[in-house]
């Protein structure tokens, strides 16, 4: 039996799509800078999964060649 080939994921998400889209307007100054260190956190946190992505992906195509 054959399983359907998985679709990847819609990129950003829902989550994403309501931080960009929130009204920010109703912060004050404070709360403001408080969510931009959360962002930039959670960038970093992004970036880093993406290095372990890569590094999997490069250990991948030296053992079996150019996967992508």
């Amino acid at each position: 039996m054959f399983e359907e080939p998985v679709e990847p994921r819609a990129f950003g998400g829902r989550a994403l799509n309501e931080t960009t889209h929130e009204d920010l307007d109703v912060y004050g100054v404070a709360e403001l800078e408080e969510r931009i260190e959360a962002l930039q956190a959670e960038i970093a946190r992004t970036r880093a999964h993406l290095e372990k992505k890569r590094a999997g992906r490069d250990a991948a195509n030296a053992l079996f060649g150019r996967l992508d």
